[in-house]
């Protein structure tokens, strides 16, 4: 975590697992070190940062205001980040992509944040819709296959 000094406790409080400010930033640049999930970081901290972005932005750990990862509020994001909070995509066509898991969680974990996703997207579908809202999933590993699932019995 890239945090200014007055930040970093709110950061520790939080259950921040690393907390700093150049230091890491000098260890992530020399030591080639990426033991974290995801980077935290006030405004003024970002013209450090900036200069890592060739080394963040293509693993997708660069800090962005509108993922909520750039904030003044640092014990609040780190909370929702250890909470479960995951970013998710959506196309033109209307599909939602968005990590249900990692390899290390059970079948059942897994299964369990299946039907979290369908219904909260079944919650949150618009009164002007009619008809069958969800009408297909699929799941799949980084690069591999994907396994239909049929909506309906997911519920």
């Amino acid at each position: 975590m890239a945090l200014t000094r007055t930040k970093q406790a709110d950061a520790k409080a939080a259950g921040a697992d690393f907390v700093g400010d150049v230091d890491y930033l000098e260890k992530i640049q020399k030591e080639n070190w990426f033991g974290f999930d995801v980077i935290v970081a006030t405004p003024d901290m970002m013209g450090q940062i900036g200069r890592l972005g060739r080394v963040l932005g293509p693993k997708g750990l660069m800090p962005n205001p509108k993922t909520g990862t750039v904030t003044m509020n640092i014990g609040e994001a780190i909370k929702e980040i250890k909470n479960g909070k995951v970013e998710y995509r959506t196309d033109k066509d209307g599909n939602i992509q968005l990590p249900i898991g990692k390899v290390s969680f059970s079948d059942k974990d897994l299964a369990d944040n299946i039907h979290s996703i369908i219904n909260l997207v079944n919650q949150v579908k618009p009164a002007s819709v009619k008809g069958t809202y969800i009408q297909d999933i699929s799941v799949s590993t980084t690069m591999g296959p994907a396994i239909k699932i049929n909506p309906v019995a997911s519920k």
